[in-house]
């Protein structure tokens, strides 16, 4: 995958300047900054706009829609779902075929779109049909799913992984890009939640649509500054073709000389796609090594490409990526918990005393932004105290490996579900004696405060486990394939949205069964949210032991540069825009 970035002689100023740490930076290095932080600008307004539909959509739903609230959160999770599964399709087009770059431009366009379509489908009461309004969402979805996975791996990209300064930095860059969503998303529940549910849901969808083009904008104007990776081919052949060449020399044996089987696809393997980082051998399936064997047939073959025959680099990619699956399947329950936050925490404050003061009351969605503002205070703290001095316990560059920031993560959600359920115990009790359990719309007299700490809880469990996350799947991702990474990544969250829907589903007709009562009654004092919320802390609890067996089991990706093709020089030279 070539690799087209600036010399240091491309005319980027400020040489001597600080990064966010405060360290003195090249003016190289001053240059990545400069587009990173571009790029970091850019999903601030994206996430502040889309956190616009997001937040507050099962209360147009239920208030608007007139759906049920077991109804609403199902579409919810739903739509989130999908939105979180559409970044497979953007990102396979941007690996594919059009490059980040590109893929951002054109969904950009229909991101924009599907916002002025919600706002139009609010504003106007000939368009206020069920059927254009999730129409228009769904356009939303879609263009989120080309614009996300790109953005993010677009802004990886700005920094060389392999120059050791640039890749220190990058790390540091995941930390600071999830602190830039916090951003957008707390400005997003602060201000357009208040503005949805006080003001108006035409105004409050009509600026999610403007901040979605200043997003656009912003991007375009730093279009010089970019480094592009030009797209690699299609991962998806690269994938079955080992599969092909696997099952072709299933009864073959594996004791062969490497060098003389793979010289020759090697050499297609650097016409096509230039300089890359060439992957060592490891013992993980194995049996995908028959693929790199080379027979007659093989040998005989006129045409460069081969469907019988792989090189080594192509089989310990796809090795990479059967390693992830597993991973991936233990951080779904994690996704699972994570979906609550902005569906039944939301119905809960609902009913709740919002009042601050005499007059104002705030919108029950808008506690959502503590999450947000609990993770802006812990990112400077993990990246700037908790990094350096793990680091120097460990001796590990990020302090503590990515797999272990991901499972502490995973405690704190558990920990999260266990408070949460003893805050509903609380809610119902105060139903109970104050005579409002048969009053589903009466305000409980318990501040809606009390939920705080779940709020809180969720954010400390964000920076371990969705930063996590983010850096693993981006990282251990082969390096033709980081946009799928990203949506790999993306994907946790859209499945366990999927996996919520279901769960609620099954436990809805379940419980409604039983002599305990439904759990999720449209009179939430008769519900039973605290037993849901038992229940997804066992089965967390359960599943962080399945997550800690695999993550010992996991081998890291093991590669190096290839720097047999090109030089520093010739890449150096090369034009900003892939043409």
């Amino acid at each position: 995958m070539k690799d087209h970035h600036p010399s240091s002689s491309s005319g980027f100023v400020g040489d001597g300047s600080v990064d966010l740490h405060g360290r003195s930076v090249s003016r190289a290095h001053t240059g990545r900054w400069k587009a990173s932080l571009l790029i970091i600008g850019v999903e601030i307004a994206e996430r502040f706009a889309y956190t616009g539909i997001r937040s507050n959509l099962v209360t147009y739903l239920t208030d608007v829609l007139r759906e049920s609230t077991a109804t609403a959160a199902k579409n919810v999770n739903d739509w989130s779902g999908v939105a979180s599964m559409l970044p497979f399709l953007g990102a396979f087009v941007a690996d594919s075929y059009l490059g980040r770059y590109w893929t951002i431009v054109v969904t950009s366009v229909i991101y924009l779109l599907g916002f002025i379509l919600v706002t139009l489908s609010a504003s106007l009461t000939s368009l206020k049909q069920a059927g254009i309004f999730f129409f228009s969402i769904y356009l939303v979805a879609l263009g989120q799913g080309g614009f996300k996975p790109c953005l993010q791996a677009f802004g990886a990209d700005q920094f060389d992984e392999d120059d050791p300064e640039e890749n220190k930095y990058k790390s540091s860059f995941f930390n600071w890009w999830y602190f830039s969503i916090c951003i957008g998303t707390l400005t997003g529940f602060a201000i357009l939640t208040y503005i949805q549910d006080d003001i108006g849901w035409g105004l409050g969808f009509g600026i999610p649509a403007v901040a979605m083009a200043i997003a656009l904008f912003i991007f375009l104007c730093g279009t010089k500054l970019y480094r592009h990776k030009l797209p690699g081919g299609s991962p998806l052949t690269r994938i079955v073709h080992v599969f092909v060449a696997t099952f072709y020399k299933w009864n073959v044996s594996t004791s062969y000389q490497e060098e003389n089987n793979v010289a020759r696809i090697e050499e297609r393997e650097a016409s096509i796609f230039g300089p890359r980082r060439q992957q060592l051998r490891t013992d993980q399936f194995r049996f995908l090594d028959k693929a790199t064997v080379e027979d007659e047939l093989d040998h005989e073959c006129k045409t460069t490409f081969n469907w019988r025959l792989c090189t080594v680099q192509e089989v310990e990619e796809v090795k990479d990526v059967l390693g992830l699956l597993p991973i991936w399947m233990a951080c779904l329950m994690y996704g699972v918990v994570f979906a609550q936050s902005s569906t039944f925490f939301t119905k809960q404050g609902s009913t709740m005393d919002r009042k601050i003061g005499t007059h104002f009351e705030i919108p029950a969605a808008s506690l959502q932004c503590f999450t947000s503002l609990s993770i802006l205070l812990l990112v400077p703290v993990y990246d700037r105290i908790f990094v350096p001095i793990a680091r120097r316990l460990t001796g590990n560059e990020r302090g503590i490996t990515m797999l272990q920031r991901i499972g502490t993560g995973m405690f704190f959600s558990i920990i999260s579900m266990i408070v949460a359920a003893l805050i509903e115990i609380r809610r119902i009790e105060v139903a109970k004696d104050s005579g409002l359990i048969d009053l589903p719309n009466a305000t409980i007299p318990l501040s809606i405060f009390l939920l705080l700490p779940q709020y809180v809880l969720f954010g400390i469990a964000d920076v371990f486990a969705m930063v996590g996350m983010q850096e693993f799947f981006y990282d251990q991702m082969p390096d033709t394939m980081k946009s799928l990474g990203i949506a790999v990544n993306l994907s946790v969250v859209g499945v366990s949205s999927f996996i919520s829907s279901i769960l609620i589903s099954v436990t809805e007709k379940v419980s409604c069964r039983s002599k305990g009562g439904c759990w999720f009654t449209n009179n939430l004092n008769k519900a039973h949210l605290d037993y849901f919320y038992w229940l997804l802390a066992s089965l967390s609890a359960i599943n962080l032991c399945i997550y800690m067996f695999l993550a010992s089991c996991y081998q890291y990706k093991n590669a190096q540069k290839d720097i047999s093709y090109e030089d520093e020089e010739s890449l150096s030279e090369r034009p900003l825009l892939p043409s």
